[in-house]
């Protein structure tokens, strides 16, 4: 297996764990004191797109040499001239054609669009304790930075406040503090998504939402996720909490009603118990069926009132994914986003995370082939976000670049939690009162921080444009995660429009595959982008021939 450096000398970064592909720790911890790249990025912001110790260092290029079939194995292209994709307010003139004039705005949709500041969405943040405790984090600071967050599966279910009663919710007290946090700060760009499986389905979590927030929140049916090939999982270590879940609907492992599981957890051999979800669609048995069920969904979510429809798929193979794409754009949804392997999760099976499933690039690179299929035929192919181990803004330009012109979105899962949890520790240092309010864990600032400063001011380069998005008196409100979180989004949307600029690229709607190369013959093969040196050869040999 193909071994991450855990260093970045340039950068003056580390990870504390094992690094996946995306650079982030294979074990995220919310306690974590840093620094990974984007640990950091969250609190000095675009300063973590440059070498450290300028004046004082040169740094060279460690990353030339391309082993497998991966994201790292694309490669970014640049051009000396020309400008594509140039906006009406600027011209191709070099006073125009900079870098921070690169439109990284996207949307989606297919009768009503959805405007995004920049092309990420979260990924879904359902009922893991870890996303209930950052949410306020997370949900604010996607909502001024612009961009679309989603709200998991289960979140009703699991609320022991929640109110439900022959599958009819009366009250969710949770699922309301979490779309009401975003709706608050909601600026016209992003939107606040609310997954939905067999269980939430079940309990009438489409119905509460539609009657409570009407068309301010966008539906998602869930077939899967790329974590793992069964329902979501969580765990919990009392036994009452684990029945009342069993009395909810949910499997329970091990069950916490057979006796010889209540003794031994009365003398300390059982622990704790995992909560799962269902699986859906098991009494079909032909993607005939599948379409007709799944139809039947779409059609109810909207006679209830539901504008704005989504799907969520994971890295099943190639027929599930076909009738992902196929069955998406024949019902006119609003995004579909495909999961591959390779990403993370609040809780899965470990194993089942390791070897199960198609890895993202694979699975990408034949959304890319369908999706053309499609298109070939005449039809709207449906709009393609792609999630499963995306952390950096080269991340973001290879897959928008792989999946183009379908892809509009980014999927980002524990990159955009790390901020949040950054933020919350650095808050409940500086203001001890807050710390259990925003579930700090640090008792001091830690040397990583505080030799970037003492107070949030000098510590989030993000904090004074935060102040004057949502005005002065209302930053005594904005948690310092959600600082962070706008401050690692900036990062990103910068680098994004520097690789775009090198490209010569000026909007996303101008971003091709025609801007990343292969690496090796494997990955041409696999990806049907060409080998870097075969790129333009053609134009090459015309020149010097000519």
């Amino acid at each position: 297996m193909f071994q991450w450096s855990k260093t970045n000398d340039v950068l003056g970064t580390v990870n504390r764990g094992t690094p996946a592909e995306s650079g982030l720790c294979t074990l995220c911890r919310a306690d974590c004191q840093g620094k990974c790249e984007t640990w950091l990025s969250s609190l000095v912001g675009r300063k973590m797109l440059y070498p450290r110790d300028f004046g004082t260092v040169t740094a060279g290029s460690g990353n030339t040499i391309h082993v497998g079939v991966s994201y790292n194995s694309l490669r970014i292209m640049g051009y000396n001239y020309g400008a594509d994709g140039i906006g009406e307010n600027i011209s191709n003139s070099p006073d125009d054609c900079i870098f921070p004039n690169v439109n990284i705005e996207t949307e989606f949709g297919s009768s009503i669009k959805t405007k995004s500041k920049l092309p990420i969405m979260t990924g879904a943040l359902g009922s893991t304790f870890i996303a209930a405790k950052y949410w306020d984090s997370l949900a604010i600071g996607a909502a001024i930075a612009g961009f679309p967050i989603v709200i998991g599966e289960n979140v009703a279910g699991i609320d022991k406040d929640a109110v439900i009663e022959n599958g009819k919710i009366l009250k969710a007290p949770e699922l309301d503090r979490r779309i009401e946090t975003y709706l608050k700060y909601f600026n016209g760009y992003g939107a606040i998504f609310v997954q939905m499986n067999v269980e939430d389905t079940r309990n009438g979590v489409a119905e509460y939402v539609i009657q409570k927030y009407g068309d301010n929140v966008v539906m998602e049916l869930k077939w899967g996720q790329g974590a793992k090939c069964i329902g979501g999982e969580i765990q919990v270590k009392d036994i009452d909490y684990a029945v009342f879940l069993k009395m909810r609907g949910y499997v329970l492992d091990p069950d916490p009603e057979k006796p010889e599981i209540v003794e031994g957890y009365k003398n300390g051999a059982i622990k704790s118990f995992a909560r799962h979800s269902r699986l859906g669609y098991t009494n079909l048995s032909s993607y005939e069926e599948v379409r007709e069920e799944f139809m039947k969904a779409v059609e109810y979510l909207r006679s209830i009132g539901y504008k704005k429809i989504t799907l969520k798929t994971g890295s099943y193979g190639m027929e599930n994914l076909a009738m992902a794409i196929k069955f998406a754009t024949d019902a006119n949804l609003d995004l579909l986003t495909i999961d591959g392997s390779g990403g993370g999760t609040g809780m899965s099976p470990w194993n089942m995370m390791e070897t199960w499933g198609v890895p993202s690039i694979l699975l990408h690179s034949k959304a890319y082939e369908y999706a053309s299929v499609l298109a070939a035929k005449g039809k709207k192919v449906v709009d393609i976000a792609f999630a499963g181990g995306f952390a950096r803004e080269d991340h973001i330009f290879k897959a928008l670049a792989l999946g183009a012109p379908f892809a509009k979105l980014v999927c980002m899962g524990r990159a955009l939690m790390i901020p949040a949890f950054a933020g919350s520790n650095i808050e409940g240092v500086l203001h001890p009162e807050r710390k259990a309010k925003v579930n700090g864990n640090w008792d001091a600032l830690p040397n990583t921080v505080s030799q970037i400063g003492l107070k949030a001011e000098e510590i989030f380069s993000g904090y004074h444009e935060v102040k004057k998005i949502v005005g002065v008196e209302e930053m005594k409100n904005i948690p310092y995660g959600a600082i962070a979180v706008w401050t690692l989004a900036d990062k990103l949307g910068a680098g994004l429009q520097q690789l775009m600029a090198g490209a010569r690229k000026f909007s996303l709607s101008a971003l091709s595959r025609q801007d990343i190369a292969s690496a090796n013959r494997e990955t041409e093969r696999e990806t049907g982008i060409p080998f870097i040196t075969d790129i333009k050869n053609d134009v090459a040999l015309k020149i010097l021939n000519s």
